[in-house]
């Protein structure tokens, strides 16, 4: 049985997330400015998804974020160049080399946390905490349910 006024609601979650995932490519682009200047958005999701597993091989990015061998490669070249991550001998397994974060990566990305933080705090100053933990849970909530779908295309 459905309620009254039902494809409107699902109309206007779809609508919502429309502008936020626009407004979220907007704001990764200039977090990665803030990193570097010539890094481009994906890469900085390469750096944070370094900072939250401290190393990796680019074969679990690549399959992490669903995306081609050589597209990470050509990603983890640039920010080699960068001075923001470096390889280093896998040593479990002698021929692989895992990814890690230098020095200057973890000071970089971690400015830009508190600064992103920063701008999210002065974006909801006007609400309640319980409405800010509010949405961080209903958020949750929602990446809970988005990352264990098993109807994937």
């Amino acid at each position: 049985m459905t309620e009254a006024g039902e494809p409107e609601a699902y109309r206007a979650v779809e609508h919502e997330l429309g502008v936020l995932f626009r407004r979220a490519r907007g704001l990764s682009a200039e977090v990665a400015r803030e990193v570097h200047p010539e890094l481009e958005p994906a890469a900085y999701g390469l750096l944070i998804a370094l900072r939250d597993c401290a190393r990796s091989r680019p074969s679990d990015l690549a399959d992490h974020f669903g995306v081609g061998k050589a597209t990470i490669s050509r990603q983890v070249k640039v920010l080699e160049q960068l001075g923001l991550i470096e390889r280093r001998a896998d040593p479990e397994d002698g021929r692989a080399h895992l990814l890690v974060l230098t020095e200057e990566g973890h000071r970089r990305v971690e400015a830009t946390r508190i600064a992103r933080q920063q701008r999210f705090h002065a974006m909801l100053r006007t609400w309640s905490v319980e409405d800010v933990r509010m949405l961080g849970a209903m958020l949750a909530r929602f990446n809970d349910l988005a990352e264990s779908r098993t109807d994937r295309p």
